[in-house]
């Protein structure tokens, strides 16, 4: 997909991930729309953009989906139809399943699973309509395989795979792609902003997820995918390899992530 001056509506923009792509973004002159629980936070995103005057900040809590429709106009009222959308906006968590409470797992999967669908819905007609659009998913490389203290988070990024997949074989004939794109360890603060048993912030940072890829290195990848239309891509290090391992011997899979440290 030709990328530039597309219309591109990013959740979870404040930081991370989706604030990398958003600064590589305006590079191609898109205009954005900058989603994510604090406005003041994104203004100063914005302020970082190369065309600044082409960003839009909206407010959007993921857990709110009686809000989604409003949100969606709005989106639209900045810059007009929405050409692509990036559900970046998530949660991680660290928590053995024995100890989290069942409102921890709904909380991971309202915000990583019924947030991307909630708003995929609302920009999906239009998009079926002018037989045009991409929606890209931050999904994780724990959206294809299992990994200890990650019980929910993993499952809310396998559901992700199974809607979305389904999703792309329903939409060929509109022209519609999706991207699903499956990070591993990479320097962002989501080891911070993950959750705990009694769903409280970890506060840690993960020693793998400080050594892990740069945001914007990462960012520039999955540009580079969704410009070839890729329908599935995998960023990271040695740990996204174990995605091929277990396809190709499910007992190595086994015995290595059962030693590989979690946090």
């Amino acid at each position: 997909m030709n990328l530039k001056g597309k219309t591109i509506w990013i959740t979870g923009a404040s930081s991370g991930i989706g604030e990398a792509l958003a600064i590589e973004l305006s590079k191609n002159e898109n205009n954005l729309i900058l989603s994510a629980r604090r406005t003041d936070v994104l203004s100063e995103v914005k302020e970082k953009l190369k065309y600044p005057e082409r960003a839009a900040v909206l407010q959007l809590d993921l857990t709110d989906s009686s809000s989604f429709l409003e949100k969606y106009e709005k989106a639209k009222s900045f810059f007009g139809s929405i050409d692509v959308l990036v559900n970046n906006g998530g949660i991680s968590q660290r928590a053995f399943a024995h100890e989290a409470s069942l409102d921890v797992d709904r909380k991971v999967f309202e915000v990583n699973y019924f947030g991307a669908i909630g708003l995929t819905k609302m920009v999906l007609p239009e998009m079926m309509s002018r037989k045009s659009g991409h929606i890209i998913v931050i999904s994780s490389v724990v959206g294809k395989f299992g990994f200890p203290m990650r019980t929910a988070y993993s499952a809310s990024k396998h559901a992700l795979h199974g809607f979305f997949e389904s999703l792309q074989l329903e939409q060929a004939k509109n022209n519609l792609n999706i991207t699903i794109v499956c990070p591993g360890r990479i320097k962002t603060n989501i080891s911070l902003n993950a959750i705990d048993k009694d769903g409280k912030k970890h506060g840690v940072m993960d020693p793998g997820q400080a050594g892990g890829i740069p945001a914007d290195v990462c960012a520039k990848r999955i540009i580079s995918a969704v410009k070839k239309n890729k329908r599935e891509v995998f960023i990271g290090g040695m740990e996204a390899l174990l995605a091929f391992i277990k396809r190709l011997s499910p007992a190595m899979f086994h015995f290595i992530a059962s030693r590989v440290n979690p946090t």
